[in-house]
């Protein structure tokens, strides 16, 4: 468990947000970007571990759908994005 932990910590240093249980969210502004993210994941990924990375768009992120039961548990904040001009 101590593993997960400090790979959970790590995922969270490096600008990853919580998205649902075991599922981690990072907004990558670019394909040079994601290929850097993708590289720093596998240097802090514990020997056992198993990762998936899925790139998906903006787009098709937005579009995501989110159905709740009765009891709706409280959304998770946007992630912080940078935009530079």
């Amino acid at each position: 468990m101590k593993i997960a932990n400090q790979f959970r910590n790590e995922l969270i240093k490096d600008g990853f947000s919580r998205f649902q249980l075991s599922v981690y969210t990072r907004h990558c502004s670019s394909m040079e970007n994601l290929t850097a993210h993708k590289a720093r994941l596998k240097k802090i990924l514990p020997p056992k571990g198993y990762v998936c990375a899925i790139p998906i768009t903006d787009r098709q992120f937005g579009e995501i759908e989110i159905f709740c039961g009765r009891k709706r548990a409280p959304e998770p904040p946007a992630p912080k994005q940078l935009e530079l001009f």
